[in-house]
């Protein structure tokens, strides 16, 4: 474990606020790769008092997807009860999404999101950034918790964070009762945001197609079903995850030469 924060303390905060003054704050491959680093070493999301504050209104809580511990680590260094749960907890696994070989910043516990979510119903459900194409880290999280609240920093509905299903369970069976802004990243939205588990639940009826053809496709699915788009291949694809990003020629011509290039020679390339 990294060495315990002081209360009070918040150093991705202070980075951040750091790099907001130095000037526009637009993404640049400079900003992206500062990025990286802070949200490897700390979090994906920027903890804020009133934020944790919030947080701290309905704690008990239970992390699931901690990664490096750090809003736990804030808030018990706030007097707040927080466990922190992780599939691969940095340090003791290999975890891509917090790569620096740093410890956490207070215990991270070994288990999937959903079998702590199970674990613990008498706690609060806390999500932080779940990512966007993995149902494991927040729609089977949500479906395996037994308690009635559920707090979410990320985007809303499809966004950056928490699957198809994910923001589909939120808006059938749960309802929102509060919500803060957060600094953001350029070209993100995220907040973190409270909901309560409505008396009864609803099924899931809709289900997703292909855009071209009308077949239906696997749920969260980007673009186009795989029979389309051998029969008309675009003119450039990436895989990206669980997903494909497609290209139609006109957008290719209107690149940049440099972005052309880039995409065209990047390893995840459909050829």
């Amino acid at each position: 474990m990294s060495e315990p924060l002081r209360p009070g303390e918040n150093p991705l905060l202070d980075a951040v606020s750091v790099l907001m003054a130095d000037g526009p704050w637009r993404m640049s491959p400079g900003l992206a790769e500062r990025r990286r680093e802070l949200a490897s070493t700390f979090s994906w999301a920027i903890p804020t008092e009133p934020a944790l504050a919030v947080l701290a209104k309905y704690a008990p809580l239970v992390e699931c997807g901690a990664g490096m511990g750090y809003w736990s680590a804030l808030l018990q260094a706030r007097g707040i009860d927080a466990l922190a749960y992780d599939l691969l907890p940095p340090g003791e696994a290999q975890n891509e999404y917090h790569r620096g070989g740093r410890r956490p910043w207070t215990e991270v516990r070994p288990a999937s999101a959903a079998e702590a979510a199970r674990r613990h119903r008498e706690r609060a459900l806390f999500l932080c950034w779940p990512p966007y194409d993995d149902d494991a880290a927040s729609y089977a999280a949500l479906r395996a918790y037994r308690g009635d609240i559920a707090i979410h920093v990320g985007e809303r509905d499809e966004g950056a964070t928490g699957s198809v299903r994910f923001h589909r369970e939120l808006r059938l069976n749960w309802t929102l009762i509060e919500e803060v802004d957060l600094p953001h990243w350029p070209d993100l939205r995220d907040r973190l945001m409270v909901y309560r588990r409505n008396p009864l639940r609803r099924p899931h009826l809709e289900r997703d197609r292909c855009f071209e053809c009308g077949r239906y496709i696997a749920t969260g699915a980007i673009g186009r079903c795989d029979a389309c788009f051998e029969l008309r291949p675009p003119a450039l694809a990436l895989r990206l995850g669980r997903h494909r990003l497609e290209y139609p020629q006109e957008m290719v011509d209107a690149m940049p030469p440099a972005q052309r290039q880039a995409l065209e020679s990047s390893p995840d390339r459909i050829r």
